[in-house]
């Protein structure tokens, strides 16, 4: 049975760099992975290879290193003749599709554009190419697995989002729902003034800013970074949802930037923005070191003239 794979020739930025190595890839009938300095891993068992990517990365996390772990068994052990495999460009872009053909191999230095080591043989399709979505449908990750679900939405039809949306959310003040879904706008619209240019929104080497930040997870309603610390930092309203909901949420999300983006010691801070005070929110946050609330309010005046 064939399985599905989405794949990154290269980081999409800069734009010069995917398109040479894209062509490359297009003309050669292939598409490869990087990670040179561990070498020819192809021999290695699963453990070698763990040991090999410890130490070959030792300042990077411990989730890091699995993932690294992961993509490159994936690719020289997993992927087989008769997959499918998506060719992204960025998060947003499909580039093409293809039919793999054969094994894995190690040939490095083949792609001159690209110290790219790893190499496998795909039949690309003349059709979909450059096919662009309005929101993200595909994971950050060098490689990821699809379902035939999420490949067949993204080939034939608009593209599932990489999260399901949530449920209508619980809400315990409506008005509140509805006034800060526009506030988020404005936050980030003015955020250098209202953060005194202690954070910065972040902006993934992508492009992909961090406003409702797609996340395998659902949306982070904001991300940012702390200039000081590098600290990633995020940020939700709390939309007239019950406290619980809220604090969980962020944790979830804060998790999931600690092991998909954090880089060279980097911390994350959470950050709940709200009306007016809830003591179950702050009882709540009493358990916690790295999550902060701040309240907003307000202000509307009629006058009779200008």
């Amino acid at each position: 049975m064939s399985r599905y794979w989405v794949m990154a020739p290269v980081e999409s930025k800069p734009s010069d760099l995917f398109d040479n190595v894209w062509q490359f890839d297009l003309a050669q009938n292939v598409i490869s992975i990087g990670w040179k300095q561990l070498g020819d891993v192809t021999a290695m068992t699963r453990d070698e290879l763990a040991e090999a990517v410890a130490r070959t990365y030792p300042d990077k996390p411990s989730q890091t290193k699995g993932l690294y772990t992961n993509m490159l068994w994936a690719f020289y052990h997993e992927l087989q003749s008769g997959d499918y495999v998506i060719a992204r460009r960025g998060r947003k872009t499909l580039a093409g599709i293809g039919k793999i053909k054969g094994s894995a191999i190690f040939s490095p230095s083949r792609n001159p554009h690209v110290g790219h080591p790893g190499f496998i043989d795909v039949a690309w399709q003349p059709e979909p190419r450059n096919k662009s979505f309005p929101s993200v449908v595909f994971p950050m990750h060098t490689l990821a697995e699809f379902s035939e679900e999420q490949f067949r939405s993204v080939v034939e039809g608009s593209g599932l989002p990489i999260a399901p949306p949530e449920t209508e959310p619980e809400v315990e003040d409506p008005s509140e729902f509805v006034l800060e879904k526009y506030l988020e706008d404005f936050i980030v619209s003015n955020f250098n003034t209202i953060f005194s240019g202690r954070l910065r929104v972040f902006e993934d080497s992508e492009g992909n800013d961090g406003q409702q930040y797609a996340t395998d997870i659902g949306p982070i309603d904001i991300l940012a970074i702390e200039e000081k610390t590098k600290a990633f930092v995020v940020i939700e309203l709390k939309k007239g949802r019950p406290s619980d909901r809220v604090v969980g949420q962020v944790l979830r999300y804060m998790g999931w930037v600690k092991r998909n983006l954090c880089e060279n010691g980097q911390t994350v801070k959470g950050l709940v923005i709200c009306r007016e005070h809830d003591p179950r929110l702050t009882y709540a946050l009493e358990m916690t070191n790295n999550i902060d609330v701040r309240y907003y309010s307000v202000s509307f005046k009629l006058k009779e003239n200008p």
